[in-house]
């Protein structure tokens, strides 16, 4: 069956099925009767959601949520998507990253919660926005938390040498260098094959977007101009040995951060729980910054992680939880229980309240929230496509190569491979691609 993101839902929803009752109220989206405490189910990998909720049910006594912890990423994905198929299972809401939010929408497993939502898209940025609307006017969740990328640097290392942090992308290159030849065994950075996302991020800040969908039919740019630039910029410092090649997330890597090896990361608003985690000895010594710029005069971000809040289409209660998570992401109670409780970076512009004191591992740096602020606000839309597992799998394997390689020419041809691939699985699963 030929699948459309752009309305697909609107079209599912006509018809009575086992994901929608036939007694829901045409207008309220809810088969609860007036006066009924109405029950919701909340599945999420965030922590202490469970707490964050408490605040939601003590002052909607007629709307109880309850929390059900699960596994994120793919396999909170996978048990959605069986649900679905059931036709029975599935949550009332349901945390869903913003890359696989096409998957779950060509699946028929999120409502579509424009009508029951109201206005909320002047509460949040421009790519968040675009992430859960997939660039239409259906709504398929609101967004939760963001993960704009940010620089962290080892400001002892800087001083030592003489440098500044790097504002554009060729003063990182060129810091690259002079760190690397004073010390053979210091990094200002690694290029990570396995982390897809990351550099996903990194295409977003040169403007690229990987995917993109008009009516029925999707396009794919995974090799375009902005990410070949990216792919050649990073390609080249691998070659020319100045940075490492070695993934991120390896016992090696985390060694690396803490002994001083590894004294740069292009990483995210969550970044110092990482560093945190893995390299406590050096508590202090870290400063957090905006991305290097490719042109400091239109500054220009990406994402790196993030997630949405959505209703599902078994939901009988859909007025009800959306309602739950406008409260959840936009309430003044609800951002700060994100910020303070759960731990996360919310996506609502006005979240700077919730956000006064910096990350404990770099409480030396009493601004960084107002950088992230500014990381957010500059990040540029980007549109994920249905099948991002099978185009993150393909980087894996493409790069991995080209990291071993150590050849720039294999950087930006590993995205040639990414196009096909991606492209091939599309229409070989029946959408409709472009070109």
């Amino acid at each position: 069956m030929k699948k459309t993101i752009v309305g697909v839902l609107a079209a599912t929803l006509l018809m009575t099925s086992a994901c929608s009752s036939s007694d829901d109220d045409a207008t309220t989206g809810s088969s609860a009767k007036p006066g009924e405490k109405v029950e919701l189910t909340y599945w999420t990998w965030a922590p202490n959601m469970d707490k964050v909720v408490e605040g939601w049910n003590t002052a909607h006594p007629d709307i109880h949520v309850t929390v059900n912890k699960q596994d994120g990423g793919d396999p909170a994905v996978t048990k959605l998507l069986t649900a679905i198929k059931a036709g029975s299972g599935a949550p009332d809401v349901m945390q869903a990253e913003y890359q696989k939010i096409p998957t779950l929408v060509s699946a028929n497993a999120l409502a579509d919660i424009a009508k029951e939502s109201g206005s909320l898209k002047s509460k949040f940025p421009d790519s968040a926005w675009n992430a859960v609307t997939l660039g239409g006017e259906a709504l398929y969740g609101v967004p939760q938390d963001s993960g704009p990328m940010m620089f962290y640097y080892r400001t002892d290392v800087f001083e030592k040498l003489g440098l500044q942090a790097p504002k554009t992308w060729d003063d990182y290159a060129a810091a690259a260098r002079k760190i690397h030849a004073a010390n053979k065994k210091q990094y200002l950075g690694t290029f990570s094959a396995t982390d897809a996302g990351w550099f996903a991020g990194l295409s977003q800040q040169a403007g690229a977007s990987w995917w993109g969908i008009n009516g029925d039919t999707w396009s794919v740019a995974i090799n375009d101009a902005a990410t070949q630039k990216v792919a050649g910029y990073w390609g080249g410092l691998v070659q020319e040995g100045v940075i490492d090649n070695k993934p991120m997330y390896t016992p090696e890597w985390n060694a690396a951060l803490n002994d001083g090896t590894q004294v740069g990361w292009t990483s995210s608003v969550w970044g110092p729980g990482v560093l945190e985690g893995n390299a406590a000895s050096t508590k202090g010594k870290w400063k957090a910054t905006l991305l290097p710029q490719w042109d400091a005069a239109s500054p220009a971000n990406g994402n790196w992680g993030g997630s949405a809040t959505s209703v599902t289409t078994q939901s009988k209660h859909k007025a009800e939880a959306a309602q739950f998570i406008a409260w959840l992401n936009t309430d003044p109670a609800g951002i700060k229980a994100l910020a303070g409780t759960a731990n996360v970076y919310p996506a609502s512009v006005d979240s700077s309240a919730a956000l006064t004191t910096p990350p404990a591992f770099l409480s030396n740096q009493p601004d960084f929230y107002t950088v992230a602020a500014e990381a957010a606000k500059i990040t540029k839309p980007f549109t994920y496509g249905p099948n991002v597992n099978v185009a993150y799998s393909s980087y894996n394997d493409a790069f991995g190569k080209a990291a071993t390689s150590k050849k720039a020419a294999d950087f930006t041809a590993a995205l040639t491979t990414m196009q096909s691939t991606t492209v091939d699985d599309m229409k070989n699963t029946g959408f409709k691609v472009a070109g």
